[in-house]
């Protein structure tokens, strides 16, 4: 072939390429089942500017955006995908479908497993999800956090002791609360998923290391999320992937699949996961490999998310010093001494749980939606039809940012869940841990860590919040928010009962 004809051919590509893409979004934008809903032209047309903005680290911005210009409760985002911020559509895309409607079920797209790996409770399909939740229902239930409380204390209290003695050696010291709260979030997990603490607020460096690649790894899920928009290049684009972030993924497997293996080699009397599932007969249907899988995501959503929401809480109690008092003269007034600090005396005290609400509508920690896909019939979604295969989600952040569910819904009121001045908000609105068949097996455990974490915290120091860290909130997000340290000083209090 002559240089002309190849020449010829590479126009005759190039053009042929134009041409298809020219078609494709005239269709996307004036012919396509969502050419209704409002949104802007180019989201209309090509997933390109929804994958910017992920790559970014705004796509929740990006949405409330859109969903603020266009003044409406659904927009579209990208050629086959709608964003929610309606109060119902917590139950109409994942609640409990009624007798013969068909389930709107988790998008393949994205919650397929990468690399073949073995499906944990989250990626697995609704039938191993089912039998996965009941095996690991009764190491969640009330009953076991009960049993499990001694583990709570034990680390709590070593994040109390640090932090007190790193005081005594320097009363001026700075502490990253990001930091302090994920060691401790860590080392609790660690304990009830292997059987033993990782000692991070020990200072061991190599499980620090480990978790900062966990918390690493949500640049990679972005980095997964825009190329499965690709799925005609898919495993072009997935060889692109810097080898760098293959080998911190494996290098976490590996590890954490290393203390799986110990603790179950291990006798142990402990109220940890595994010391409660495998006491029953179901547990013979987990594999080993879902037992590795499973305990990975265990490492992630059982620490992660409960840090993010106490560092996001804890920033906007110091943002609001007023709030901040409020808690805790509850806090030392109902909890006269440390040993008054339990589970079930926690759990009793009103403005607390007020306090953590606003701190997960403010600053949930997966502000992105989780997305479903339409069954073939079709579905009935805030009251309106929705065509089958359209990817729809309720965004966490940009519903509880809404004027309609939330009055005066950028500012830090905790008194919105305890005065009849905001009965007009939609309480419903808010669902941080999902509803319906779903929704996060871990709730309990979450409020139960959350509450005795910031409650030891503010009990036993007073808190101020250092200028490099005013702006803390303002964060990009990859899955998860990117957040930065959150510098304070603490005061041990003048006097301890």
């Amino acid at each position: 072939m002559g240089l002309e004809s190849l020449w010829s051919l590479v126009s005759f590509a190039a053009i042929s390429i134009i041409f298809f893409q020219i078609i494709t979004y005239t269709y996307n934008i004036y012919f396509h089942p969502l050419k209704d809903y409002p949104g802007p032209y180019h989201a209309a047309a090509s997933h390109i500017p929804l994958v910017y903005h992920i790559l970014r680290g705004n796509p929740v911005f990006w949405t409330r955006d859109i969903h603020d210009e266009y003044d409406s409760d659904v927009v579209r985002v990208a050629p086959n995908e709608l964003s929610y911020r309606d109060a119902r559509a917590w139950k109409d895309i994942y609640g409990h479908r009624k007798s013969g409607e068909q389930t709107i079920k988790k998008s393949p797209q994205f919650y397929e497993p990468p690399f073949e790996e073995t499906p944990n409770l989250v990626l697995a399909n609704d039938e191993t999800h089912s039998r996965m939740r009941r095996i690991f229902s009764n190491a969640f239930s009330d009953r076991a956090l009960k049993q499990q409380e001694p583990l709570f204390l034990e680390h709590v209290d070593k994040l109390i002791s640090v932090l007190r003695k790193s005081i005594e050696t320097d009363p001026d010291e700075k502490f990253d609360m990001v930091k302090m709260y994920n060691y401790t979030t860590f080392d609790l997990m660690g304990d009830l998923t292997f059987g033993e603490g990782l000692h991070l607020l020990d200072g061991n460096k190599e499980m620090r290391e480990w978790m900062a690649g966990i918390l690493n790894s949500m640049i990679f899920g972005a980095i997964l999320q825009s190329i499965r928009y690709f799925p005609m290049v898919e495993k072009l684009l997935m060889n692109c992937i810097p080898q760098s972030l293959h080998d911190k993924r494996l290098r976490h497997q590996r590890h954490s699949n290393e203390r799986v293996d110990k603790r179950l080699k291990k006798e142990s009397t402990k109220p940890d996961i595994w010391n409660l599932i495998l006491k029953q007969d179901e547990a013979s249907g987990l594999s080993l490999a879902e037992m590795y899988s499973n305990a990975d995501l265990f490492m992630l959503a059982g620490t992660e998310t409960t840090a993010t929401l106490l560092s996001g809480v804890t920033f906007y109690l110091l943002k609001n010093p007023d709030k901040l008092k409020l808690l805790t003269d509850e806090l030392r007034t109902k909890c006269k001494a440390d040993g008054d600090l339990t589970l079930e005396n926690l759990a009793q005290l009103k403005y607390m749980h007020a306090c953590l609400e606003e701190g997960l509508r403010m600053y949930p920690p997966v502000p992105n939606g989780l997305v479903r896909t339409v069954p073939p019939g079709g579905a009935e979604i805030c009251g309106q039809y929705v065509p089958p295969k359209t990817n729809i989600y309720a965004s966490h952040y940009c519903t509880y940012r809404n004027s309609k569910n939330f009055r005066d819904p950028y500012e830090f009121i905790p008194e919105r869940w305890t005065s009849p001045e905001y009965d007009s908000d939609i309480k419903s609105a808010l669902a941080p841990f999902s509803i319906g068949p779903r929704n996060c097996l871990g709730q309990n455990l979450a409020y139960h860590q959350m509450r005795v974490i910031l409650a030891k915290t503010l009990w036993h120091f007073d808190l101020s919040l250092c200028s490099e860290s005013e702006n803390w909130a303002d964060q990009k997000t990859f899955i998860l928010w990117s957040k930065g340290p959150l510098m304070c000083k603490l005061k041990p209090r003048s006097t301890l009962k």
